[in-house]
């Protein structure tokens, strides 16, 4: 199994809003830019599954915002896989500041496999290469998988 490296970088400016801080919405593609990079590092980058004709929709996202991020400030995206059966899989994320060491935003995301008509896929019996990438990280602890 992979360690994997956190997701990083600074906020960008056009990420905040006239408060300075980061606009709400913004978390939640922070999350996909994390779940993307996060996939990447388990060795199952997501080109490879789109390519295998296999979409990933979100069928839902929550957010508990705990302490804002500010323009330029650098932070790390820490995600784990909670649960995967295969057909779905349920997703937790913790932004945590890199200037401050606190956490800033922790929440959630549901997904399904389907094929690009949007059936769903049980990728165990048809893409078991996929089904072992998610089954061997899912229920591990964040200390458990990140590197550092």
């Amino acid at each position: 199994m992979n360690k994997i490296r956190p997701y990083e970088r600074k906020v960008f400016y056009y990420e905040t809003d006239k408060m300075g801080i980061v606009h709400h919405s913004n978390y939640i593609r922070i999350f996909e830019e994390a779940r993307v990079h996060y996939l990447g590092e388990a060795g199952m980058p997501f080109p490879e599954i789109e390519a295998l004709g296999i979409v990933m929709p979100v069928l839902s996202v929550e957010a508990v915002y705990k302490r804002p991020l500010r323009f330029d400030e650098p932070f790390a995206v820490y995600l784990k896989i909670d649960n995967f059966n295969g057909a779905s899989l349920h997703v937790s994320y913790r932004i945590i500041s890199r200037e401050t060491g606190l956490v800033c935003t922790e929440g959630s995301s549901s997904h399904c496999f389907t094929d690009n008509d949007l059936k769903v896929i049980r990728t165990k019996n048809k893409y078991p290469e996929v089904y072992d990438v998610f089954a061997k990280y899912s229920g591990l602890d964040f200390e458990e998988i990140f590197e550092g």
